[in-house]
């Protein structure tokens, strides 16, 4: 099953935002706190290549910082890349 993950810290107010789009949007994220953890903060910059936070990911697809997650938002092309995640939440 797909799903949202994003890493993020916990006061961040990017993660904040991002996190209120997606739980706007109805969908549920797996939150990956990098909060003083710097192999999760490693392993975060090898999967994306960045380094800072959020770094968003909806299923296998990286979809960068909350700017990316918004823009996506922006042009329509948000909600038909969760639409496979919320027809498996209502099954």
């Amino acid at each position: 099953m797909s799903e949202v993950v994003m890493y993020c810290t916990r006061f961040c107010p990017y993660c904040i935002s991002a996190d209120r789009l997606l739980s706007h949007k109805g969908v549920s994220v797996n939150r990956i706190s990098v909060d003083n953890d710097t192999d999760l903060w490693t392993r975060m910059e090898e999967l994306t290549g960045r380094n800072t936070v959020p770094q968003i990911f909806i299923g296998d697809r990286h979809i960068g910082g909350y700017d990316d997650l918004a823009a996506l938002d922006r042009v329509g092309e948000l909600d038909p890349l969760l639409e496979p995640i919320l027809k498996a939440i209502k099954a």
